[in-house]
């Protein structure tokens, strides 16, 4: 078991946050004292805060910038197919 106080601000991770749970990207946003501000990149995106020592089943990986830059590509080509808009009135 891993905890959230382990991940750093700015830094992408896929991460496991139950041993059943499916593989999940996760952004570290903010960090205060006691908790981080997560961004989820699910469908749609989820933010949340979570507790410092709150528990992650496993970090699979660190993304490299250059993973990271990869994935943004996909990420935003695809989310733009789902947010088309309708130009006829």
């Amino acid at each position: 078991m891993y905890s959230y106080d382990l991940l750093e601000t700015g830094c992408y991770y896929v991460v496991k946050e139950k041993e059943d749970s499916p593989l999940t990207l996760i952004k570290v946003a903010v960090e205060s004292d006691h908790c981080l501000f997560v961004q989820r990149f699910d469908e749609p995106l989820e933010t949340c805060w979570k507790l410092k020592k709150d528990t992650l089943f496993d970090i699979i990986e660190c993304l490299s910038d250059e993973a990271v830059k990869q994935w943004e590509e996909h990420y935003y080509n695809n989310e733009d197919a789902f947010h088309e808009e309708d130009d006829e009135e």
